[in-house]
Order: C-alpha cells, then structure tokens, then sequence
C-alpha cells in the first residue's frame, strides 16, 4: 500500500532534482518523471520520484485533513493515558 502525501517543492537543482517540504522533513527527489514542476509546487512522491504535480488548493486541503486527523490520533491517545 502506498500513502500518497502531498509534499511542496523548495528547491530545483540543474540536474532534475528537487528538495521537498512536508512539514519540516525535507528530503530530496527526482522530478525525472515530470516536465515544468516549479518551486512551490506540490507533488505526490513515491520512491524518490515525483509522480503527479497537484493542485495547490487540493494540496492544501489534503494537508489540512491530515493534520486534523493527527489531531485526533493524539488526543485519543491521551485520553489512553490517563
């Protein structure tokens, strides 16, 4: 199974590499699968390949619900705790 996450690009290098952000972890990819990705785009990454260039405000809502979700995660399981 693979978790298709939205991740923005920060950096373009000469040789088709790029630095991605998602949430503070950035990690460097290959955009050898896409033409025209620009800084500040989002992408899906699988493998260190960009897969798929995304919507932003797609992009943004998918972050957003992931957060929220993570949320929740948290909350619950602090509720465990005590």
């Amino acid at each position: 199974m693979c978790l298709a996450i939205p991740t923005r690009v920060i950096e373009i290098d000469e040789n088709g590499l790029a630095k991605v952000d998602l949430g503070g972890v950035q990690k460097q990819i290959s955009l050898a699968l896409l033409d025209d990705v620009v800084v500040g785009d989002y992408v899906i990454v699988h493998v260190g390949f960009a897969l798929q260039k995304l919507d932003p405000l797609e992009a943004e809502k998918t972050l957003a619900l992931f957060r929220e979700m993570a949320a929740l995660v948290e909350a619950e399981d602090a509720r465990e705790v005590h």
